[in-house]
């Protein structure tokens, strides 16, 4: 599954940023847990509606923006 059928934006939910699967949790809180420390295993227990494919679509569409932005600046 790609990120793009998981990760949404919607003008109105968190000031339109990336969330996941229309939720309020978004791309950046998990990535920030991640950076943290926390382990997939930690954040799905804390956060037992996500999934591990959340997990990975949040990282997919991070490494997605940063080929863009690559990709501007070349």
């Amino acid at each position: 599954m790609s990120h793009h059928e998981i990760i949404t934006i919607e003008p109105g939910k968190r000031n339109g940023k990336p969330c996941i699967r229309g939720m309020r949790i978004t791309v950046y809180d998990v990535l920030s847990y991640l950076a943290s420390g926390m382990t997939y295993q930690e954040i799905l227990e804390d956060f037992p509606y996500l999934t591990q494919e959340d997990i990975l679509a949040c990282l997919s569409y991070a490494a997605s923006r940063e080929q863009q932005t690559l990709q501007v600046q070349a």
